[in-house]
């Protein structure tokens, strides 16, 4: 019976164990720079907050820790003046089937607008995003933007869970997440990120094929415990 349960607590755990490029829950931002990952802030004229530790103050995180997400706000900029800071992931290779997924989200009822982009660079290691407000460097394959026009209420207030297929790609390079606000004396509050993982996604009938496999054998093998 032992060997059964073996069995099964594999097949619950396959997807789990498929190799992931990145896994990331901010539990301590402190350490992302010596794991790979890259803060610029390009924004003009510069403010006086960069990427931070989530304030539970504001909402707490998606998972883990309450404080374990990473977040920016319109201070990252000067009054008046345009944010454009990034958050680029640490280099990985594109392969197939690989599938970006993170959770984002402002604060309840936020009274001005924020966006977000996701950009991907394909040029290896190169964390270039240009010396501008404006520029994107290395960075020029839009992958999602989040309330682009900078709506109230577009942003989700909620923990949103976005998922892009990185299928369509090859090589190897980065992904990077852009805080993007115009006029900070009318645009921006506060956003946090959590979460972030880039791993494959098992097709379905490869998980039914193993899965049977694994439970034949499970039941030869109680067969044969019982007999």
């Amino acid at each position: 019976m032992k060997r059964f349960v073996g069995c099964a607590f594999l097949l619950l755990i396959l997807p789990i164990a498929m190799q992931a490029a990145i896994v990331e829950g901010f539990n301590d931002i402190s350490t992302l720079p010596g794991s790979g990952w890259v803060l610029t802030n390009n924004s003009s004229p510069l403010g006086t907050t960069n990427w931070f530790q989530g304030n539970t103050g504001v909402f707490s995180a998606q998972a883990g820790p309450i404080d374990s997400y990473i977040a920016a706000n319109f201070n990252n900029a000067g009054f008046g003046g345009n944010v454009s800071n990034w958050l680029l992931t640490p280099v990985f290779d594109l392969t197939p089937g690989n599938v970006l997924t993170f959770y984002t989200r402002t604060e309840d009822l936020a009274p001005f607008p924020d966006s977000l982009e996701v950009r991907l660079s394909t040029n290896g290691s190169s964390s270039f995003v240009g010396s501008t407000a404006t520029s994107v460097g290395d960075f020029t394959t839009l992958l999602l933007s989040i309330n682009p026009s900078l709506t109230v209420g577009g942003y989700p207030e909620v923990w949103t869970q976005y998922t892009i297929d990185l299928s369509p790609f090859a090589g190897t390079g980065r992904l990077a997440f852009r805080y993007l606000v115009t006029d900070t004396s009318v645009n921006g509050d506060y956003i946090g990120i959590d979460t972030v993982s880039v791993a494959p996604v098992p097709e379905p009938m490869t998980l039914v094929t193993l899965g049977t496999g694994l439970l034949g054998i499970a039941a030869r093998r109680f067969r044969r415990n019982r007999a």
